[in-house]
């Protein structure tokens, strides 16, 4: 037990570093370390008082509520004092598109990435019966049109964003965005790909084939390893059989298989919309599940809701479906064993009722075997599918760039996804006072941040269809989280 809580904590630095590092690294001269340090405070406490005190003895208020409280708060004043002077002088580019403030017409800046004809050619991109420019509002980071709209959002920006390729052809991506207070304006943000700054061997270089491959094997063979544990070998007869080796295949083969489907979900949806995108890249690690997951990075922005909807939700339904019959047959070779240690990471006596989804899957695999007070010792694909129905929990959560972020974000517009992502973030700490294994999930959800890239046309609505599909997969989320009701056990005999 105690060896489990020294893993996650490492496995926990580790993302949190990462997250920190890719978040503070550009705006800020303090420190990453720094930084990391005060974020991972409240989890070396709590996972400190777990590991003296026993997982029974419950975290005193004082210990949760201080440094949930104080770390945060010191952690965004350290940003805030290592940011340079020109940097504090303007606002960043995401606070600017969803700005809460009234909008009056403002100076022009001296930050001017086109000329004066350049911007009489801009201002004529604007018909009046489709948008009704009042002022150009220069930034940094982006050229921000402002104005009325004149007819439907989806008919504005297709005419607009023609009238803009006339005249700049790709210098710059047009955003068509609401602000916080619902009034929809144009933002010209330079186009880093433009034909003229990128050689086009460059910009056909992205999905790189060696890397994607070479990390698969290495995760194949990390993942092997920590297979071969929990089919029971000891390493000592590892050393004396190296053949064991192939024991460990089911779970590893199983694991990278939903990992790789879920990816790749994510790769077809973004190709369907011509999108360039990365090979699945797989994170290997060598303790606990032998690898922290897989990811597909996008190198262009998404044109609309509609395409980013889409490509958030594929990735779960692909990982979806290939993890439930994964997961039934691997519980139908488990075996059923009395309940000892109750945690969610015990694969020798796992308890099926941490999860409703997971328990009806139980009682169909195994029947009349699964009885109150028993748990259930898991097979190797069990194990694997296991994983996979948390990481599509996981990868569901409506927060920030998480799979779930996307989908709110596109079903209810960035404003309402910000506001469902913050109590989010709240309930995932309720879930983690009564289950200390949920601190890892709820310390996650607070690093990422809540605001999530917008679309280039991001005011259009999506169909109705699409609005049901993102409820559905949020009430996944629900069902796969929530324990057990308990009168449901008592009727299913569980």
């Amino acid at each position: 037990m105690k060896l489990w809580l020294i893993v996650i904590l490492i496995v926990l630095s580790l993302i949190t570093y990462f997250l920190v590092q890719r978040n503070v690294k550009n705006i800020t001269t303090t420190p990453v370390w720094l930084c990391w340090l005060v974020m991972m405070f409240p989890a070396f406490i709590w996972t400190a008082w777990t590991y003296f005190a026993g997982e029974n003895q419950p975290i005193p208020i004082v210990l949760v509520v201080i440094p949930f409280v104080a770390c945060p708060i010191l952690y965004g004043w350290l940003i805030q004092r290592g940011r340079p002077k020109e940097e504090t002088a303007h606002e960043n580019l995401d606070s600017e598109l969803n700005s809460t403030t009234p909008e009056p017409p403002q100076k022009i800046s001296p930050v001017r990435p086109i000329n004066q004809v350049e911007e009489t050619a801009l201002r004529n991109c604007f018909p009046w019966n489709v948008y009704y420019l009042q002022h150009i509002d220069y930034r940094p980071q982006a050229i921000l049109c402002r104005g009325k709209l004149k007819t439907i959002p989806e008919e504005a920006y297709e005419k607009i964003k023609l009238n803009i390729e006339q005249v700049f052809g790709d210098r710059f991506f047009l955003i068509f965005q609401e602000s916080f207070r619902g009034q929809p304006f144009f933002a010209l943000v330079p186009n880093p790909q433009a034909s003229s700054s990128l050689p086009q061997s460059d910009r056909s270089s992205v999905t790189r084939p060696d890397l994607a491959l070479g990390l698969l094997l290495i995760t194949l063979l990390t993942t092997t390893i920590v297979g071969i544990e929990f089919k029971g070998i000891s390493p000592e007869q590892f050393q004396n059989n190296p053949n064991l080796f192939w024991q460990g295949l089911p779970y590893s083969l199983t694991l990278i298989t939903i990992l790789g489907i879920h990816e790749l979900g994510h790769y077809f949806a973004a190709s369907y919309y011509r999108i360039r995108a990365t090979l699945p890249y797989f994170i290997p690690f060598p303790f606990f599940l032998g690898t922290l997951g897989a990811f597909v990075q996008r190198k262009e922005p998404i044109p609309n809701r509609q395409a980013l909807f889409d490509i958030a939700i594929a990735g779960p339904i692909a990982g979806f479906v290939v993890t439930i019959p994964t997961l039934w047959w691997g519980l139908s070779q488990s075996q059923v064993v009395p309940l000892s240690e109750t945690n969610v990471f015990n694969f020798e006596a796992l308890n099926p009722r941490f999860s409703f989804l997971f328990a009806i899957l139980s009682k169909i695999a195994l029947g009349n075997q699964l009885e109150p007070g028993m748990g259930i010792a898991l097979h190797p694909v069990a194990i694997a599918g296991y994983i996979g129905l948390l990481i599509v929990a996981l990868k569901l959560m409506p927060v920030g760039q998480l799979d779930g972020g996307h989908i709110v974000h596109a079903v209810f517009g960035q404003k309402t996804a910000v506001a469902i992502g913050q109590i989010t973030r709240i309930l995932a700490v309720l879930f983690a006072l009564a289950n200390n294994y949920f601190w890892i999930w709820a310390i996650i959800l607070w690093l990422i941040p809540l605001l999530d890239q917008p679309a280039l046309n991001d005011v259009t609505d999506l169909n109705n269809g699409r609005d049901f599909l993102g409820l559905l997969a949020l009430g996944l989320l629900v069902i796969i989280l929530l324990p057990l009701p308990i009168t449901i056990a008592e009727w299913l005999n569980i």
